[in-house]
Formats: C-alpha cells, sequence, structure tokens
C-alpha cells in the first residue's frame, strides 16, 4: 500500500490574471520505503509539491491521502501534528536557530512533544552521535562547517523517528566533499526503511534513489525507475530542458 497517494492534487496561487498553477492535477503514489529524487527548471513545482506532500499547504483541489488517511482537508492543529509525528524536514539553508547549540536545535521537536529538557537534550545527544557529531553538542552553527550543520539538521528531522523524510536541495549550499557525506547519511537512513523524497538538481546523487521524477510547469512528465547504482538518465533532462526552452520562446 502506498504511504503517499495524491489523486488529481493541484496547488493555485492568486487570481484572475494573476493566477499561478504550481502543481496540476498531480498523480502520484510512493510506496513505504521509496528513495524518490524530484527533478526539473526553477518554477516547475518541486517545492510546491514537497509542501503539500509535508503538510506544509493544502492542495486547492484533488485528494492526497498520507499512510491511508485522507489529510487533505485537515485543520491546521491536525496539519501540525501529523506533521510532527510522521515527516521530518532537511532544508537546502538548514534552518536552525543561530542562537542555539546543536544539542539545543535538534531538541527543538521534542519541545513541542511536552517532553522534559532532561529527556529532550539526552535523546538529542544520541541523535548527533549517530551523525557523527557527538564532539559538537554545544557548538553554535556559526561554529560549524556546511557539512555538520547539515548534520545537525537532519539529527533534528529525526529525531522524532519520522516514517517520511522530507529533503529540499540538501546538498545544495556544499562542496562536493561534504554533499557525498550527507548522501551517504540519507542512505544510511533509508536503508533503516524510511521514506525519503528529495528536490535534487544534481543528476549525479539521484544515483541513491530507486525513482527520479521529473516536472515541468507544475506536472510530472516523466517518472522514471532507476536499478541500484544507476542515476538520473541524461536525456530525459534534456527531454524536459528542451520542453522548458519551447514554452519559454512561445512566450517571447
Amino acid at each position: 500500500m502506498a504511504i503517499i497517494d495524491l489523486k488529481q492534487v493541484s496547488k493555485v496561487y492568486g487570481f484572475g490574471d494573476a493566477t499561478t498553477i504550481a502543481v496540476d492535477a498531480t498523480d502520484l503514489k510512493i510506496e513505504k520505503g521509496d528513495f524518490v529524487a524530484i527533478m526539473g527548471p526553477s518554477g516547475s513545482g518541486k517545492s510546491s509539491l514537497l509542501h503539500i506532500i509535508g503538510l506544509l499547504d493544502r492542495p486547492s483541489t484533488g485528494q492526497y491521502k498520507l499512510d491511508n488517511r485522507n489529510v487533505s482537508r485537515f485543520r491546521s492543529g491536525k496539519r501540525a501534528k501529523t506533521r510532527r509525528d510522521k515527516i521530518g524536514f532537511v532544508f537546502q539553508n538548514f534552518n536552525l536557530l543561530s542562537n542555539m547549540t546543536a544539542l539545543e536545535n535538534v531538541s527543538l521537536p521534542l519541545a513541542y512533544k511536552g517532553k522534559s529538557t532532561l529527556r529532550r537534550l539526552n535523546q538529542s545527544s544520541v541523535m548527533l552521535a549517530k551523525v557523527g557529531l557527538q564532539s559538537r553538542e554545544y557548538y553554535y552553527p556559526h561554529q560549524l562547517s556546511g557539512g555538520q550543520v547539515q548534520r545537525v539538521a537532519i539529527a533534528r528531522a529525526l529525531i522524532n523517528n519520522p516514517a517520511i523524510i522530507i529533503a529540499d536541495e540538501p546538498t545544495g549550499n556544499l562542496d562536493s566533499a561534504s554533499s557525498k557525506v550527507i548522501m551517504e547519511l540519507l542512505k544510511d537512513i533509508h536503508k533503516g526503511g524510511n521514506t525519503i523524497l528529495m528536490v535534487t538538481h544534481n543528476p549525479e546523487i539521484t544515483v541513491y534513489a530507486n525513482r527520479v521524477l521529473y516536472m515541468l510547469d507544475g506536472k510530472i512528465v516523466i517518472d522514471q525507475p532507476l536499478k541500484k547504482g544507476e542515476k538520473a538518465n541524461l536525456e530525459n533532462l534534456q527531454k524536459v530542458q528542451q520542453k522548458e526552452d519551447n514554452h519559454k520562446k512561445k512566450g517571447a
């Protein structure tokens, strides 16, 4: 059974002449344990799709089932609780609080669940050790490298033991060496049974995924399964880019 099931989901912003269709009547099923990479040009709807799946936004139309529950019209409180319990987020810009240590940043999601300070910090310490940062617990974000900051963000994403990890350009601000460390960490997380959805512009890191989706103008235009060790097909990327170029020429 699919852990994520979207049927004719659309997301529309604005009104009248200012209307933008960010996600356009999209059908998508993702099975538990999938590692899905999402690619496409800027403005193709990748992040908007992730925001709907991650319960950060509601679809304008269509149905979204998460773990066989229709979450499309959950009210904000119920949506927030489901998001907190089921989904962990990793962002390109890390989104850590600069005035908090690594340990405190990782413990934040536990505070929202009402856990005691001691329990939060103990659990966060264990999680930082899992991402190889046990010696950096009391460092602030500005004292860490980009790769270390992203590992803190991953530890925070994992602290509530979510079934799904959503990573929006997790290596976008990192050098190649740090990117490899982060992707190997996500690979290990995936081996543990987590479902991972990752937006990326880098075809090289799709080698970690078992499926890649290509988006254009709010639609999934290509859905490519990947064998172990295989990466995104450059011909598919070129097809999507050619369609994008043709659209720009028509609009010029």
